[in-house]
């Protein structure tokens, strides 16, 4: 399987639906094509919440949230309106892509890994 072509794909609205998709192939067009279609199907609701003052629309996570996959943990923590997104570039785009316009984030682990991360 060395020889295959890896992609990843992030789909959201920007309006608290996200969507990942990973495909493996022998041509690069296709593992493209498939990964696009990957990323669609299970599309995700992501609660939105306030820290302070309930003011316009939610801005970042409603709690503090942990997750991990192989090595890598990450730690994802609610922000004041304003700080903007205090992260990684990866981790930015798709929380971006999810609606999420102020958190902080704490990744520790094989980061460099796109895979895990």
């Amino acid at each position: 399987m060395a020889d295959d072509a890896g992609a990843f794909v992030a789909t959201g609205d920007y309006n608290g639906h996200v969507g990942l998709g990973v495909k493996c192939s022998k041509e690069v067009a296709t593992a493209i094509c498939g990964v696009i279609i990957l990323a669609k199907l299970p599309t995700v609701p992501v609660q939105r919440g306030y820290l302070g003052v309930k003011i316009s629309k939610p801005h970042t996570i409603p709690c503090k949230v942990t997750g991990h996959c192989g090595s890598v943990l990450v730690h994802i923590i609610p922000a004041p309106r304003g700080t903007g997104m205090v992260s990684a570039p990866v981790p930015k785009k798709l929380l971006m892509m999810a609606g999420i316009d102020d958190c902080y984030t704490s990744a520790r682990g094989c980061t460099a890994n796109l895979g895990n991360f």
